[in-house]
């Protein structure tokens, strides 16, 4: 988290919560461009031995100001649908670092992939394999793809959000995945550079992707092609409380590095969460306090159109005040939104900080799935989104007016 107190006052690296404020209305919000550059930086370093391409997990956030900020640190970008896909073109990422991946894409969405010669499309099905050659051939074009593997492996987290287990839609089971790999010549238009695998999200264990490597050696020897990269995907969980433990990229890294030299190939990650999850904190207004039984509850001009993950996943985000006070208010403290909807709700205390009407709150480490999951839902308009660099304060979405929704 890039958030600190000086004094009683809040700050992101060394900018005050209070001066973002004064330039724009809550909810909104900021990120660190220091925290996600040590991000970037550190997930390098990990994996320096492989050189990997990184491709950034457009979907986490698909802010075209940070996507282009990582890009000229030397990131590329994985996009799930054709948004994205100009989104990281406008970011200016080069076609030759961006891969498409997703189980459902469109015949618009493949065509404007082949146009572009992305640098991988990941096929999920025979049938995406078949529509993008019968693309190709139409557009007198040759097509790199991937082939994305459902390896059969528990991610231990959230049942939402696993993807790699056998019963789920993504990837060709490891029968179909050979069955593929041997019928491959009938595809006059397609190129097979790349396998690739996902799964799942928030994954803080590296026991998971230790049995998906075990997989992947295991099929791509079987296989009769010789494939030119590996796509082991993301997924690398991040600690959103205080008491939640970090994913041990080191350990990692050293099964990535056996695993490289094993097979002599090229790695792609696609690490979203793990790069701007802690750069981003929303900040949101008191609209008032009310106390019903024995639990106050502190209702927020920010709502789950803002930020979903708390409703969606029940996930816990903890909030500091703007401004720390020594008080404390005794007994439970409930902060929830606006929203018509009972689950508009993000964390629960036993005790807190005094808090009044109309003072601010940090909800902190929403960087990723934050403003991407954000909605109209109640004809609320979209926050704003701002970044602080070098103590500059910059807006790189403006808040969206109500006249642009109706």
């Amino acid at each position: 988290m890039s958030l600190i107190y000086k004094g009683q006052n809040l700050f992101i690296d060394n900018t005050s919560i209070k001066s973002v404020v004064k330039k724009n209305i809550t909810p909104f919000y900021v990120y660190s461009y220091k925290k996600m550059r040590a991000n970037y930086q550190t997930f390098s370093s990990y994996f320096k031995k492989v050189k990997p391409l990184i491709c950034f997990s457009v979907k986490s956030n698909s802010n075209v100001s940070l996507i282009k900020e990582l890009g000229r640190l030397g990131s590329g970008a994985d996009v799930v649908s054709e948004g994205e896909l100009m989104k990281a073109l406008k970011a200016k990422i080069k076609p030759s670092k961006i891969v498409f991946s997703g189980v459902g894409k469109t015949e618009t969405e493949l065509k404007v992939a082949i146009q572009k010669r992305v640098l991988l499309i990941n096929i999920e099905s025979e049938s995406e394999a078949r529509l993008i050659d019968k693309l190709s051939r139409k557009m007198k074009r040759t097509t790199s793809i991937g082939i994305r593997i459902n390896p059969g492996v528990d991610a231990n987290t959230l049942s939402k959000i696993s993807t790699g287990k056998i019963d789920s839609k993504f990837g060709l089971p490891k029968s179909n995945f050979l069955r593929f790999c041997r019928n491959f010549g009938k595809y006059k238009n397609l190129k097979i550079k790349a396998v690739s695998v996902h799964i799942g999200s928030q994954i803080r264990s590296v026991d998971p992707y230790r049995k998906t490597l075990n997989v992947l050696s295991k099929i791509i020897k079987s296989s009769p092609i010789n494939f030119e990269y590996i796509d082991l995907g993301g997924g690398f969980g991040i600690p959103y409380q205080n008491n939640e433990k970090k994913i041990d990229i080191k350990n990692y890294s050293k099964l990535v590095n056996k695993f490289k030299k094993e097979l002599n190939c090229k790695i792609i990650f696609e690490p979203g969460r793990f790069i701007v999850g802690n750069a981003g904190t929303l900040i949101s207004k008191i609209v008032f306090i009310k106390k019903n039984g024995n639990k106050s509850f502190i209702i927020l001009d920010a709502g789950m159109n803002d930020f979903m993950r708390p409703a969606l996943y029940n996930a816990k985000h903890d909030i500091v005040p703007v401004l720390k006070l020594k008080k404390k208010i005794n007994g439970k403290v409930e902060f929830v939104g606006p929203i018509c909807e009972s689950t508009d709700t993000f964390v629960k205390y036993k005790n807190f900080s005094l808090l009044n009407e109309n003072d601010l709150v940090a909800i902190t480490n929403v960087g990723a799935y934050g403003s991407s999951l954000s909605s109209n839902y109640n004809t609320r308009p979209l926050a704003a989104e701002v970044i602080v660099k070098k103590g500059k304060i910059k807006i790189i979405r403006r808040r969206q007016k109500i006249s642009e929704i109706i």
